[in-house]
Formats: C-alpha cells, sequence, structure tokens
C-alpha cells in the first residue's frame, strides 16, 4: 500500500508517522515553499484522547522523548478584568497535556519524507483504483490512498467535497508568545482564563517545558533535531467581529485595546516576539453530506475546522490520525479491503468531527458575542 498525505500539519504528519511506523509507504506534500514557512509556534492544551493518539502514532522509543517536552496543565478558568480582578468563572476547571505545536511539528516530522513547494492543483481516481495527485510545480503522484490534511482551505475537499465550504465567523484574534521571566510570575493566576475590556478578550497560557526540547532531544533521541526554544506566555487577544485593525502590527492591535490595563498585561505584549506574533481569522468548517467512499479521503480542519475557543481543533486532527492509522493498517493486513477501512474512518470521524465543531462554535460567544455563527 501506498499514501499520498496532502498537508504537513499535525494531523497529516501524525498521520504519515505512524503509517511509517507499520511499513506502509507515505509521502506528505506541503504546499508552503518551505518547512518553517510561516508562524505555527504556539501552544496547544492536548487532551488524553489527543496525546494518546499522537503517542500511539510515534515510535515507542521517542515516548521519553515526548513526555520530557510536554508538561501537565491545570486552570481554574476565571474571568478577569484589566486590573486582574476575579469578576466570575468561564467555566468547569481544565486539565491536559502542554505541547508546544512547532516542537511537536519538529518530532512528527522526523524521517518522513515530505516534498514542498507542492501546491495541488487536481486529482484524478485511475482504472485501477489508484489515485494520482496533481501538482503545480512538480510530478505527478499515484497512491492508493489520498489523504487531505491540508486545512480550511484545502484543494483535496474542493474536488472531493466541493459543497463543503468555510464559514468566517467574522472573529479575529492576534496570538503571539512572551519569553516567560520573573517579571511576570504575578500574571500567574491568569492563566488557563480570560481578561475581559473594552469588547476584547485576552487569553494566557504558560509554556513550561520540563526540559529544553533542544537538549531533551539530545539527551533522549540524537537523531531528534529539535527548536532550541525557552518557556514562554502564549496570549491571544479576540477581537469584536470586523473590527479594524488600521494597519497595526499584531503588537500594537493589541496594545491599543489595552489602555489603562494592568501594567504586567501591557508588559508582557510589549516584549513579546515580534516574529511570532500574528493575525489569524476564525473559520470553521462543518462535516456535511458524506461523498462516496472511495481512494480520497480528508483529515482535520480539511472537513471539521473548529473554533480555537473549544480547544478541540488539534485533539480532534490527531484522533483522525490515529483512527484512519489503524485502519489502514487492517487493510495492509488483509483484514479488510482499503474502500471498508476508509469508509469505517470516515464515518466515525464524521460524527465526533461534527460534534466538535458544534460544540466549539458554543463556546465562542463567551468571547465574542457577535460571531457569526449560522
Amino acid at each position: 500500500m501506498r499514501v499520498s498525505v496532502v498537508g504537513a500539519g499535525l494531523g497529516g504528519l501524525a498521520l504519515a508517522q505512524g503509517l511509517r511506523g507499520a511499513g506502509i509507504e507515505t509521502d506528505v506534500f506541503e504546499r508552503d515553499p518551505g518547512i518553517v514557512a510561516r508562524f505555527q509556534g504556539y501552544r496547544l492544551v492536548l487532551n488524553l484522547i489527543g496525546f494518546q493518539a499522537v503517542r500511539d502514532c510515534l515510535p515507542t522509543r521517542w515516548h521519553p522523548l515526548l513526555d520530557e517536552i510536554v508538561m501537565d496543565a491545570s486552570a481554574e478558568q476565571l474571568i478577569l478584568d484589566p486590573q486582574m480582578n476575579e469578576i466570575g468563572k468561564l467555566g468547569a476547571g481544565r486539565t491536559g497535556i502542554v505541547v508546544d505545536r512547532q516542537v511537536l511539528r519538529h518530532l512528527l516530522l522526523t524521517g518522513l519524507t515530505v516534498h514542498t513547494d507542492a501546491a495541488l492543483t487536481g486529482y484524478d481516481v485511475l482504472g485501477d483504483g489508484t489515485v494520482q495527485a496533481r501538482f503545480a510545480r512538480r510530478d505527478p503522484a499515484t497512491a492508493d490512498l489520498l489523504v487531505g490534511a491540508d486545512g480550511v482551505t484545502s484543494a483535496v475537499r474542493e474536488v472531493l467535497s466541493p459543497q463543503t465550504i468555510p464559514t468566517d465567523t467574522g472573529v479575529r484574534f492576534v496570538i503571539g508568545r512572551t519569553p516567560l521571566t520573573d517579571e511576570f510570575a504575578g500574571l500567574s493566576k491568569a492563566y488557563g482564563s480570560k481578561i475581559t475590556g473594552d469588547g476584547v478578550s485576552l487569553l494566557l497560557g504558560a509554556m513550561r517545558f520540563r526540559t529544553p526540547p533542544k537538549q531533551a532531544a539530545e539527551q533522549l533521541a540524537p537523531e531528534v533535531t529539535l527548536p532550541d526554544i525557552g518557556d514562554y506566555v502564549r496570549w491571544a487577544m479576540i477581537l469584536p467581529p470586523n473590527g479594524t485593525l488600521e494597519d497595526l502590527t499584531a503588537q500594537d492591535a493589541v496594545l491599543s485595546r489595552m489602555e489603562g490595563w494592568h501594567p504586567e498585561l501591557r508588559a508582557l505584549i510589549e516584549q513579546a516576539d515580534p516574529d511570532n506574533s500574528t493575525l489569524l481569522s476564525i473559520r470553521v468548517v462543518k462535516p456535511g453530506e458524506r461523498w462516496a467512499s472511495g481512494p480520497v479521503t480528508l483529515l482535520g480542519d480539511a472537513i471539521h475546522a473548529t473554533s480555537p475557543t473549544g480547544g478541540n481543533g488539534a485533539n480532534t486532527a490527531l484522533r483522525d490520525a490515529d483512527l484512519l492509522r489503524r485502519c489502514l493498517i487492517e487493510a495492509n493486513e488483509g483484514r479488510q479491503d482499503l474502500l471498508s477501512a476508509v469508509h469505517d474512518y470516515e464515518r466515525q470521524m464524521f460524527e465526533y468531527g461534527a460534534e466538535a465543531v458544534r460544540s466549539s462554535l458554543e463556546k465562542l460567544p463567551a468571547f465574542a458575542p457577535d460571531a457569526k455563527l449560522s
């Protein structure tokens, strides 16, 4: 069996690692000109399902390294005013496993064949049941299965399920990170909570590595190269729907909405790393009508993009990767045919994927009351 994965995000890479470990030939095609061509460096909270999924996709020899570069986290999920006074509770406390997306992505990339600058232009299902993917600037690639793990603007989805289109909620958010120093010790109660004022919400989260990732890899898995990164605070400001940014930089857009806020909060943004601060939009993809099962399928944001307020986007993509991995291993071992394996994956993925989108949108009004949810 040979699998082509379009998209080198966490879900696609986790699938590729899992298939590689099972001896299934897998190629990854990424439209970006390079692996680190754009911002992908923020903190994620994985639930038990998401963390176990990525763990099961990785070689067991890397499990000690994975355990060393994550942290356990819990948060009271308070609502604070701009002076850090508690004014309510956002919901029940949250626990999970915290990981840096950039670090995890580099671990997942290790040993894989990834073709960059490979923008998909279409695909054809051939007479023998295989599928040939076409690319703008490289030769076509033929495989037994094509997996679209290429995000909200999925080129694979445009062909496979053209009626499934992203919905823009109108909400924008600025995300960035600041080195975690002693200066920000007083902000600890805000980690995992929401600071609200002047129509915006500011969310903070700490990333503390048990061992710095580069050092951990050198000690535990020398064949792995991880970024040289230290502890930091991930921050995100959710802006009112369709609010103007007046051509400001990411940091200035946030600071312009923090006049009179607690000085430590302002200092946190002022000292942010500008190369890791960016403006993003909140778009969702709701799984619609199922397509006829065949040698093409979708994974992650390509079919069920969620609002980040749900905290379940990466978890659901990793769950997809592990489920599809297990289904394809069954097919490769002759326990069922390929199309039946893909059908089993899609049947389950559509159900929990739709629920992930629904629950994420249900939580969005707490951060952006005027978001468009329909």
